[in-house]
């Protein structure tokens, strides 16, 4: 039976609630900021805990500090399709990102539990704790707990104040050594689905509220270090200075030249400059930036890392200063499972709306969980494209939208997967 619009209306209604219940914990005034293990992560972990709780669900903390619930299918031997997003934040985040697919995802599961659904597998929700990295700098530290990717190197890694992964996680109440036994095994994954905001301008601009997400960009991180000669700035000639920030200036404006000279199949940014030693009156001697490059396409990905390493090294050779150049995370790109993608672009049809495909530029929790199982995502409009930061905004009948479209995706997906069991029983 079709649900009547104004029903979705509402189900959005008090997903936007929560959303704002969960955006009022952070750890300032202004903006959200949710840092893993901080006690404004673990206050949202244990109000996302509650509203699972409180929903029938069966609901854990897993050793990372995912939020775990699953409705439980009673068919033996049942594998499991799960739903996620994450609850994380960066600094002076908006109030969408992450939790808008959680909850949303959350309001899925209760409505199957108020119908007394009877699934042909089980339906997990994860809150993932740690998918932007900020504090550790290791994205996907959820989702590679439960995809079974995760290094246990990273345990000694430490925070700004020193205090290690293994040390923030026992402060949470977990207990890293568990980590093993929270992934769920490669065989038990029947899908993954997340839903989450664009976090860029096309469907703002074409005033669509969800699209198919068809593969995520790959990305490659690096840290450089660019070494001259400091020294006084009024007695040094212009033209006997070893400037360690002139060279890094032109390297960053040599990164936007070549973004521009390869899109749209790639994007490059300088997005953070660290001048050691700063003063108006002295010639730098020492600067680190960063350098993030993103495409879909892996081998262009790696063909870009080497150009531009060797654009940053004709800069130095011509300045004569000293580069070093620090691989800091290489992440594959990774594309969307066509099955789960015809299931959902169904789902947007029947609902009444254009299927627009889209490659996400962004990283998700779908990147780690592609390597396991099928993965699919859909997008939601979102307020000029903006995003990590306060302004982030999605509207009612958008988030409205994403509601019937992921209802209807379920729906098609329990249908097919019970098609496909008759099939083979036959």
């Amino acid at each position: 039976m079709e649900m009547p619009k104004t029903t979705y209306l509402a189900r959005a209604g008090r997903i936007m609630q929560r959303l704002e219940a969960l955006a009022a914990i952070s750890e300032d005034a202004e903006g959200v900021t949710r840092r893993f293990g901080t006690p404004a992560f673990v206050r949202g972990q244990q109000l996302v805990q509650g509203w699972a709780e409180a929903a029938g669900l069966h609901t854990r903390l897993d050793a990372i500090g995912n939020v775990r619930a699953r409705l439980v299918s009673r068919r033996p031997g049942a594998r499991t399709f799960v739903l996620a997003s994450h609850i994380d934040t960066v600094v002076n985040a908006g109030k969408f990102d992450g939790p808008l697919g959680v909850l949303l995802g959350l309001d899925l599961l209760e409505n199957l539990a108020d119908q007394g659904a009877e699934l042909p597998f089980h339906l997990e929700l994860i809150a993932f704790s740690d998918e932007e990295g900020v504090r550790f700098h290791t994205t996907y530290l959820g989702s590679k707990v439960v995809t079974g990717a995760f290094e246990s190197g990273l345990l000694a890694r430490k925070d700004a104040d020193g205090i290690t992964l293994a040390e923030a996680i026992a402060t949470m109440g977990g207990d890293a050594a568990r980590i093993p036994h929270d992934a769920l095994p490669a065989a038990d994954w029947l899908g993954y689905f997340e839903v989450h905001i664009e976090q860029g301008p096309v469907l703002w601009e074409r005033n669509l509220p969800v699209a198919l997400v068809t593969a995520i960009a790959g990305q490659q991180r690096v840290e450089l270090t660019w070494r001259g000669m400091a020294g006084h700035a009024g007695t040094v000639p212009m033209t006997m200075r070893q400037d360690a920030l002139a060279g890094a200036a032109e390297f960053v404006l040599a990164v936007e030249q070549f973004g521009r000279q390869h899109a749209p199949e790639l994007v490059a940014t300088v997005g953070k400059l660290d001048v050691r030693h700063a003063a108006s009156n002295v010639i730098p001697g020492e600067v680190s930036c960063s350098l993030d490059l993103r495409s879909p396409d892996a081998a262009r990905l790696t063909t870009a890392a080497q150009q531009v390493q060797a654009l940053a090294q004709a800069i130095a050779g011509r300045r004569q200063l000293h580069l070093t150049w620090s691989p800091v995370q290489t992440t594959a790109p990774a594309t969307c499972d066509a099955g789960l993608n015809q299931l959902l672009a169904r789902a947007i049809a029947e609902a009444g709306h254009e299927v627009v495909p889209l490659v996400s530029g962004a990283g998700h929790d779908a990147v780690p969980v592609s390597r396991v199982a099928p993965a699919t995502m859909l997008f939601v409009r979102c307020f000029k494209g903006i995003s990590h930061n306060p302004l982030e905004n999605v509207e009612l009948p958008d988030l409205a939208a994403a509601v019937e479209v992921s209802a209807r995706f379920l729906t098609l997906l329990v249908t097919h997967f019970t098609e496909q069991e008759t099939t083979q029983d036959t």
